[in-house]
């Protein structure tokens, strides 16, 4: 690959890895990802709920072993492996190991049973789940130049770019076979070959069972035109800025991240097969039991949020087994994403 870095200029996969996980970096302040933007773990402890239920599938395929191991990728502040212990049948939970994986500090108050990781463990024996973590792997981004070809865009931390080089090498194959740019002046594309390779390397942890990706997603069909690069700050989108003060995301190619086997569905598709609906309950239910109906109401709500189309409801699945057969979720192949 060609180095741009000169005089302050670099790739932005460079760029974000120092805002995001560099000394001071944004994953590292002590608010954390929930203090800036909310997930679908925030939004509803019925994903939790869903991701247990998913876990006791995979403990049934793998015929209730004496261990069960649960993965949390990018854990934030363990929210979601906080929720899953809570959510499970207590002959399950008796046989958890919870590990945690993140760059920031542990938590104080973290259950004392989850561990906290900076790498995932080897040879897991369950379900690896990785929600909104390949999002924030970083990669470099290509932009057509006015003779139509691509280049790598360089960035400076005050958010100022110049064209540099073209991608060389796996960088160019991964764009001319997942994202070709055609010859139009200002047309981008993220390089996801990074995130490829950081998806291969978790599901390769996983000696049995299934490791699953979601995040906000695209297909070679769909691909956006102008890339999806963006900020957040304070719960607001905002520019794209390498310095540390906002996170920097941009959506992922899912179908180039899945390996043989892999199959990517969406969220509203994935929650529904895992019992999480958007119904609301029978009116009646109002007058017979009040207090049941409100609670079943607030549900409902927060699983509509979690399906709804052009929200969380759109973002994708990548279910990919290892050494047990199929999804583990019913689903028919006409929803596949």
């Amino acid at each position: 690959m060609t180095d741009d870095t000169t005089d302050g200029w670099s790739g932005w996969r460079a760029a974000t890895e120092a805002a995001l996980y560099g000394p001071g970096g944004f994953y590292r302040r002590p608010e954390g990802p929930a203090g800036h933007f909310r997930t679908s773990v925030h939004a509803s402890p019925l994903f939790a709920e869903a991701v247990a239920r998913l876990l006791c599938r995979v403990d049934e395929a793998l015929d209730r072993p004496a261990r069960l191991d649960f993965v949390d990728m990018a854990a934030g502040r363990g929210e979601l492996a906080t929720g899953v212990l809570a959510a499970l049948p207590a002959e399950v939970n008796a046989r958890m190991r919870v590990y945690a994986v993140e760059v920031a500090d542990r938590p104080a108050a973290l259950d004392h049973r989850i561990e906290w990781l900076p790498q995932p463990p080897k040879d897991i024996t369950g379900l690896l789940f990785a929600n909104e973590w390949l999002d924030n792997v970083p990669v470099e981004i290509a932009e057509t130049d006015s003779t139509g070809l691509p280049r790598r865009v360089l960035v400076r931390r005050d958010g100022r770019e110049r064209l540099g080089e073209p991608p060389a090498g796996a960088e160019a194959e991964w764009l001319d076979r997942w994202w070709p740019l055609p010859p139009e002046e200002g047309l981008r594309a993220e390089i996801g070959l990074p995130r490829d390779e950081a998806w291969a390397s978790a599901v390769a942890t996983v000696g049995k069972g299934l490791a699953v990706a979601v995040d906000y997603a695209h297909a070679a069909s769909s691909r956006p035109p102008f890339g999806t690069l963006t900020g957040f700050r304070e719960g607001r989108e905002c520019t794209p800025v390498p310095d540390g003060s906002c996170d920097l995301t941009a959506h992922v190619a899912l179908d180039a991240c899945a390996l043989p086997g892999g199959r990517v569905l969406t969220q509203r598709d994935a929650l529904r097969a895992l019992g999480i609906a958007g119904a609301r309950p029978p009116l009646s239910l109002a007058s017979a039991q009040p207090v049941q109906y409100v609670r079943a109401l607030a549900r409902a709500g927060e699983a509509a949020e979690l399906t709804a189309p052009g929200g969380f409801g759109d973002f994708g699945w990548l279910f990919q087994p290892v050494g047990v057969d199929g999804l583990l979720v019913d689903v028919p192949d006409h929803e596949e994403q």
